[in-house]
């Protein structure tokens, strides 16, 4: 008889478990609306504009839904726009046991972390798909984001 790998063992009742259980796209749209005159243009050098927004979602007691919603502008000679990518990629996440003190550093580092491999990679591909290069979106610091948000709710407090 095999052992259930989730039955808990004795002693293990406490410790945090943070786990992704699904990742999946909420919503993805591509748009070349000056094609195909846009590809007779010389784009070597376009704009690149990002617009990145962390989300996230108390499903029930230990899971959570987090996700990546993400807008990319890229625009050429005159401002003209060559392409534009919007996706929200989400995933659900198993957090049981997490000190409340760490959730939301879990919820807005490690969470969308783990997704945004993928996230990348989703938006490359699409914008290949779209008779472009493939577009490789600089990696994101979400201890960065995260702390700089800390930081200015902190600000804001202290002006109020």
């Amino acid at each position: 008889m095999s052992e259930n790998s989730e039955t808990p063992q004795a002693g293990t009742e406490d410790v945090p478990v943070f786990r992704m259980q699904k990742m999946f796209i909420k919503d993805l749209s591509f748009e070349n609306p000056n094609a195909p005159a846009i590809f007779l243009e010389n784009n070597q050098s376009p704009k690149v504009d990002i617009k990145l927004h962390v989300k996230n979602n108390k499903i029930d007691d230990d899971n959570w839904e987090v996700s990546l919603s993400i807008t990319a502008s890229f625009t050429g000679v005159e401002d003209k726009t060559i392409f534009i990518i919007e996706i929200e990629h989400a995933g659900v996440f198993l957090l049981k046991n997490i000190p409340a003190e760490h959730l939301s550093a879990v919820l807005a580092v490690d969470c969308p972390t783990m997704l945004f491999p993928f996230t990348r990679q989703i938006m490359s591909q699409l914008a290949v798909d779209g008779g472009f290069m493939p577009f490789l979106m600089d990696p994101v610091n979400f201890m960065g984001l995260f702390q700089n948000a800390q930081k200015q709710n902190q600000d804001n407090s202290a002006k109020q």
